[in-house]
């Protein structure tokens, strides 16, 4: 196998240029802040991006945690990749990288400065530092779920908003042209200059709105979550008719609870359980108990 390494300066737009370097050089897999990334495809680790803090991203980047280290170094053995592209801030982040994981050192070492302009790492640096936007080199679909409501964008938003211009037919040629579009922006929870909180009450709104469309058949009697803002359980206590359509209509309710959620609270929604506690014969019964 053979490894090279690609580095430069926090937020000089490596992610950013790994596809496209990758597809250029014929590296069929990439090492990217705790990823494995094989022909466009996270295919196990965990990215750094969704760490609560700068220290906990930094000891995923570099392996250090035993159960996320040993993943990776198996999915490497069973992938076999040709050629493995290490990315890091410096020689010695990568050269680390790579002894964890049981690699050989780099044999060729490709900077930042080697396939960009100065005028483009000062707008990924604008972005970076400014809007606090970091790019994954993978697709947008492959991270919902580790970053459910962390504000993603699909990479084109990055690029025209550069750019100044809207996206058309001959910008998603060049972008074919210049390798695969695979890459996303995230804004991970580190990279907020405070913190917020949503309160009990918000939470319990958001489930009521969501529930009302399902009246006909249930109506909501108790609502529990685990106090978590990141790995969210919640717990929906309901009321059912009794109708053939009143379990197909809980697992409806379950669904749109879990998307609102994510959507409106930018939390990480482990679950979203729906329980009947109650069948009652009909709609009027449901809602006289529902008053009382």
């Amino acid at each position: 196998m053979k490894v090279v390494s690609f580095t430069g300066k926090s937020g000089t737009g490596k992610s950013f240029q790994a596809t496209a370097l990758a597809q250029r050089r014929g590296f069929d897999a990439i090492i990217d802040d705790g990823l494995l990334i094989y022909k466009g495809q996270i295919v196990a680790g965990s990215s750094a991006k969704k760490c609560a803090s700068k220290a906990a991203a930094m000891r995923t980047a570099l392996f250090n945690y035993e159960d996320h280290r040993e993943s990776v170094k198996a999915a490497i053995e069973n992938y076999s990749p040709q050629a493995l592209m290490i990315i890091g801030t410096s020689d010695r982040m990568t050269d680390i990288v790579a002894q964890q994981l049981d690699l050989p050192l780099p044999e060729e070492r490709i900077y930042i400065e080697d396939v960009t302009t100065e005028e483009e790492r000062k707008i990924a640096a604008h972005y970076r530092i400014d809007e606090g936007e970091h790019v994954i080199p993978a697709p947008v679909g492959q991270l919902r779920r580790d970053f459910a409501g962390y504000f993603m964008d699909p990479i084109k938003q990055f690029i025209h908003k550069a750019r100044g211009n809207a996206v058309d037919k001959e910008d998603d040629q060049k972008q074919n042209d210049d390798g695969p579009g695979d890459r996303t922006v995230v804004r991970p929870t580190f990279s907020y200059f405070g913190s917020f909180s949503i309160s009990e009450q918000v939470i319990r709104d958001i489930i009521r709105i969501a529930s009302e469309k399902y009246e006909s058949h249930l109506v909501v009697v108790d609502r529990m979550n685990n106090g978590k803002q990141t790995n969210m359980s919640v717990t929906i206590d309901v009321m059912a008719v009794r109708d053939p359509d009143s379990v197909e209509k809980c697992i409806e309710l379950q669904q749109d609870v879990f998307q609102a959620l994510a959507t409106m609270t930018a939390f990480t929604i482990e679950s979203v359980n729906v329980r009947i506690r109650d069948i009652v014969r009909d709609r009027e019964e449901m809602l006289s108990r529902k008053l009382h």
